[in-house]
């Protein structure tokens, strides 16, 4: 069943000459076995992201998949965090399926390792800082000199840190000191989402996104599959076979696929 999000921001945090619908009002989406799915490209989430950046005050992105959707099904904590994102990307070709039947259009997946290379161009041109967090210790900064190659001008930071709440007030205050207006998160779902649910509003950071192990794939350490299976929507196969401990973590995928044709 389509319908339309609403999402409610205050008014005094609004940027003058922000239009609200680039800021999720009225902004098609899915449900996806209960989690909220916007129906987005590459182009269109980009343009969001700028509005909520330009909105200021705290906005949470998630990067939707099948293993997101169930878990949220037996999480509630992670199925809160989850509904209160101001925007849902469709991460993979299992939940562009799932929404395409509800009548969704989408020319295919908005993945967070796609997303940052335009991201930081946007932020390039924008004059914005990034901040890169999560990671094993050093993926993070190469990936950030990377960036600042690839976009002279751009202000972007690095810092493993720590998902654990132990480590918060360090993580925090080592993302405090860079003042970015987006945040990049790679401590792995659904550690990243709950770390932007709770420390993550204390850095006052406009835009915070979950990106998984994008910034392994982006600096080269882990082998992103081939072009052609991952329009073939074939990635999480070549995963498995190169990563074979992701198999109980698949192992939900014909579990999602199947609860998607019932509830359809």
């Amino acid at each position: 069943m389509m319908s339309t999000a609403t999402v409610f921001v205050a008014s005094s945090a609004i940027a003058p000459g922000i239009d609200l619908k680039l800021i999720g009002v009225h902004a098609a989406e899915a449900h996806v076995l209960g989690v909220r799915v916007d129906c987005i490209d590459m182009e269109s989430a980009l343009k969001r992201i700028e509005a909520l950046a330009n909105a200021g005050g705290h906005h949470l992105v998630a990067t939707v998949n099948p293993e997101f959707v169930m878990r949220a099904r037996s999480d509630r904590e992670f199925a809160r965090v989850l509904g209160s994102a101001d925007l849902c990307l469709p991460d993979g070709s299992g939940v562009v399926w799932a929404a395409r039947r509800q009548g969704c259009s989408m020319s295919g997946p908005v993945t967070g390792v796609d997303l940052i290379p335009p991201l930081a161009a946007m932020c390039a041109r924008r004059g914005w800082r990034m901040f890169l967090l999560g990671a094993q210790p050093g993926v993070a900064a190469d990936l950030a000199q990377q960036l600042r190659t690839g976009n002279p001008g751009l202000a972007v930071e690095a810092y493993a840190g720590s998902a654990d709440p132990a480590a918060d007030d360090e993580t925090v205050a080592a993302v405090t000191r860079h003042k970015p207006h987006v945040l990049l998160v790679a401590f792995g779902a659904p550690r990243q989402e709950m770390w932007i649910d709770r420390a993550g509003r204390r850095v006052n950071v406009p835009v915070s996104i979950g990106v998984g192990g994008s910034f392994d794939y982006l600096t080269g350490r882990v082998t992103r599959a081939p072009r052609w299976m991952r329009s073939a929507g074939l990635e999480w196969l070549f995963r498995l076979v190169r990563q074979p401990w992701r198999l109980r973590r698949m192992a939900v995928l014909p579990v999602f696929a199947w609860r998607v044709l019932r509830e359809s």
